[in-house]
């Protein structure tokens, strides 16, 4: 498998988001499978961060391509983004949803009694089964020796509107691996 690295992330935040499906993510050891992102752009799209967070706006200026952007999502879950910049559009990739591959003991002590398929079925049980919270922002983690992202088999995903969010919900740029029993919604 192929290490994904920051010129991965310099294309549209809509291809990307597209391509990551089916990727492994590796984070401090835990590795999972990609199996639901939703893309955001910077510039003219209202539900992205940009649009009313200068920090957020700050961000996207200062930062490289693959940086991990978190932030804590009312008040109660981390949700993990990717940086995506240097291609046509700028902005953001959600991951919302993971498959555990390895690793899973590790993240059923953050998720006790849940069902494996479902540890990481929400950008909230995502962060919380990996243990990603707000130190991991702004992390270039894309070399580390134990975080990363790896391509793996290319899948045509699946792709819908996004959700849990109230402006631009109709744009169809949420993406889900068809096989995947992990969404955290159905397409």
């Amino acid at each position: 498998m192929t290490r994904v690295l920051e010129d991965f992330f310099e294309q549209d935040p809509v291809t990307c988001a597209r391509r990551l499906i089916g990727c492994r993510f590796n984070w401090h050891g835990c590795v999972a499978r990609i199996v639901e992102t939703e893309a955001y752009e910077s510039a003219g799209d209202p539900a992205c961060h940009t649009w009313f967070r200068p920090s957020a706006r700050e961000f996207v200026s200062r930062q490289q391509p693959g940086d991990a952007y978190v932030y804590l999502n009312y008040g109660v879950h981390w949700l993990f983004n990717i940086l995506v910049k240097g291609g046509e559009r700028e902005g953001f990739v959600l991951f919302r949803a993971v498959e555990p591959l390895n690793g899973i003991e590790r993240m059923r002590e953050r998720r006790p009694g849940a069902k494996d398929e479902l540890l990481g079925a929400g950008p909230g049980r995502l962060t919380r089964a990996l243990g990603i919270n707000g130190q991991s922002h702004g992390a270039s983690f894309l070399r580390a020796a134990r975080c990363g992202i790896l391509l793996d088999s290319p899948v045509e995903p699946l792709a819908g509107p996004r959700i849990g969010i109230s402006r631009a919900r109709e744009l169809p740029w949420r993406f889900g691996h068809p096989a995947s029993h992990s969404l955290s919604h159905r397409f």
